[in-house]
C-alpha cells in the first residue's frame, strides 16, 4: 500500500471510532435528561400536593423542571401553559 492510502485508511478509522464512540454518549445523555426531567415533574406534583398550585414551593419547583426541559433541548406545551395562565384569570 502506499503510504497515502495508508493514511486515509487510518483517518477513516479513526473517524469511525469518533462516529462510533459518540452514539452511546448522546443516547445516555438523553437517559439522564429523561430522568432528570421526570424527577423535576414528581417534585413538582408533590408540591402542588402539598403547598398548593400558588405556593412558593411550587413555583420553584416548576422553575427547576423548565431548566431541565431548557438544559435537555425539551419545551413546554405553549397551549397547556396558555390554559393554566387563563385559569388563574378568571379567579
Amino acid at each position: 500500500m502506499t503510504r497515502s492510502i495508508k493514511n486515509l485508511c487510518i483517518a477513516l478509522l479513526f473517524i469511525a471510532g469518533l462516529v462510533a464512540s459518540s452514539v452511546p454518549a448522546s443516547a445516555d445523555r438523553d437517559d439522564k435528561c429523561e430522568r432528570r426531567i421526570h424527577q423535576a415533574e414528581e417534585k413538582l406534583r408533590d408540591a402542588v400536593q402539598r403547598h398548593g398550585e400558588n405556593s412558593r414551593q411550587a413555583h420553584k419547583r416548576h422553575e427547576e423542571l423548565e431548566r431541565a426541559e431548557r438544559e435537555c433541548g425539551r419545551h413546554r406545551d405553549h397551549d397547556h401553559d396558555h390554559d393554566h395562565d387563563h385559569d388563574h384569570d378568571q379567579h
